[in-house]
C-alpha cells in the first residue's frame, strides 16, 4: 500500500487581513509559521519518506521546504492537483462583505452546490484533489509520501475516503501544520490518523515553559 502523509502548512499572517487568500502569490509563513514549520521538519526526520510533492503557493512550499531540509536527498514536487481551491472573483476579497452574499450560506451549509463565480465548484474541487492523491499512489506504490496541501482541499480528501458526504466535510478539523494519514492499496482505503499536531502541540508547551521561566527570573 502506498502510505500519504497529508499535511497542512504551517500559519501566516494573511489571515488578519480579513480576506479570502486562494492563490493570491506573496502570502509567507510567518514567524509563528516558520517556528511550526521547523518543529514539523524534525518529526518527520526519521521517517522513510521516499517523495516529497507540494501544492505550488508558497506557504506550501516553505512548509514543505522545512521537511527537505531533513531529506536532502528529495526534491519538493509541485502538484496544482493539490493547490488551494480558485476562488475567481472571490480571490482577495473581505470576508466580510462575501458572508453578505447568498452563495456564502451555500459554500457553508450545501458545498457540494456551491460555485465560485469565474473559478471553481467545490465538487470540482474535491474530484481535482482525489483524482491527485490516486495519482500519486498509483505512481508509488508501496512508497511513503509527503503532501503539503491546504485545509479544505485534506478535509475533502478524507471525506472522500472515509465515505462522508462532501457537504459535512467541514466537520472534519485539519489544523495548521498538523499530519494526516491515508493508506492506499487495491483493497479498502484506511484512514490512520487525522490531525495529528503533537509537535505543534509541544512546541506551544515550551514557549509557554520559556514564558514562565522568564517570568521567575
Amino acid at each position: 500500500m502506498t502510505q500519504l502523509l497529508l499535511i497542512r502548512h504551517a500559519v501566516n499572517d494573511f489571515v488578519k487581513t480579513g480576506k479570502l487568500a486562494g492563490w493570491t502569490p506573496g502570502v509567507h509563513l510567518n514567524d509563528e509559521g516558520k517556528a511550526q514549520a521547523e518543529a514539523l521538519g524534525k518529526r518527520l526526520a526519521d521517517v522513510p519518506i521516499k517523495h516529497l510533492y507540494a501544492s505550488p503557493l508558497e506557504r506550501t512550499m516553505e512548509t514543505a521546504e522545512a521537511i527537505r531540509q531533513h531529506h536532502p536527498h528529495l526534491d519538493i514536487k509541485h502538484h496544482e492537483g493539490i493547490g488551494e481551491v480558485r476562488y475567481g472573483d472571490w480571490e482577495g476579497q473581505e470576508i466580510s462583505r462575501l458572508a453578505q452574499r447568498k452563495m456564502w450560506q451555500v459554500v457553508q451549509e450545501y458545498p457540494s452546490r456551491a460555485y465560485f463565480p469565474n473559478g471553481e465548484t467545490m465538487r470540482g474541487v474535491q474530484e481535482r484533489a482525489v483524482n491527485a492523491v490516486e495519482e500519486l499512489a498509483a505512481a508509488h506504490p508501496r512508497d511513503l509520501v509527503a503532501v503539503v496541501s491546504h485545509a479544505d482541499l485534506i478535509k475533502m480528501i478524507l471525506a472522500h475516503y472515509l465515505g462522508m458526504h462532501l457537504d459535512v466535510f467541514q466537520r472534519i478539523v485539519i489544523s495548521p501544520a498538523s499530519i494526516s494519514t491515508l493508506m492506499l492499496g487495491f483493497g479498502r482505503p484506511y484512514v490512520v490518523t487525522v490531525n495529528d499536531m503533537a509537535h505543534v502541540l509541544q512546541l506551544e508547551k515550551e514557549r509557554r515553559q520559556e514564558k514562565q521561566t522568564d517570568q521567575t527570573v
